[in-house]
């Protein structure tokens, strides 16, 4: 299984293809945060690792106080680190060191404003991640804003990605492949009404 601790190490190198994909999806959760909110935005970040996205970016927000939210790490390290990143920020986040995959871990954080889904659709079986997509309006608040990330590795997912969440009710707003690399980074709107969390399992990491 992966070492997810280290697996941050390559955000060291600036021009890691880790650190451009960070890079990418920073720039997307800047466009999804409204410039003058009107009222609360919720966040949600599954797997969320160290924060190195939404933390950073809302360090730099005009209008971070009025975010709130829930990022969800099963890693005790990076949980930690999470926890003590959201505190030096000053942030109004809330940790929770746990499964991602289980639909408890979200309860009384949904609907959200804003879902990252970063790190996560590579590292599941296909099944998965379209269970995972599909379920998107159980976390989604109407007008959600969800970021995602995929390697596009052979046999490249991507284009069924981009199919499920269309047929989940959302709309692509981008999707950036480079290609002198294999990472990819998607970002997509709902455009449906908000589903009951329910219960049950979305996702086991494979690897």
């Amino acid at each position: 299984m992966t070492d997810w601790v280290a697996w941050h190490d390559a955000y060291a190198d600036e021009h890691s293809d880790l650190s451009r994909r960070l890079g990418i999806v920073r720039g997307m959760v800047r466009e999804a945060l409204p410039q003058q909110p009107a009222a609360t935005v919720r966040a949600l970040s599954i797997c969320a690792g160290r924060g190195d996205d939404l933390v950073h970016v809302l360090r730099e927000y005009e209008f971070s106080r009025q975010v709130r939210g829930r990022l969800v790490e099963l890693d005790p390290d990076n949980a930690q680190a999470l926890r003590e990143a959201v505190h030096a920020a000053g942030l109004d986040l809330e940790v929770v060191e746990g499964d991602a995959g289980d639909l408890t871990a979200y309860d009384g954080a949904v609907p959200a404003d804003l879902v990252l889904l970063c790190g996560v659709l590579g590292n599941v079986s296909d099944e998965d991640a379209r269970t995972i997509v599909r379920s998107m309006p159980r976390l989604c608040a109407a007008g959600a804003m969800v970021i995602w990330t995929r390697a596009r590795r052979p046999p490249d997912l991507t284009p069924r990605i981009r199919e499920w969440f269309a047929d989940a009710g959302f709309s692509e707003l981008a999707f950036v492949a480079p290609e002198d690399a294999l990472f990819s980074v998607g970002m997509a709107c709902f455009s449906g009404p908000p589903q009951p969390l329910g219960r049950g399992r979305l996702f086991r990491f494979a690897r």
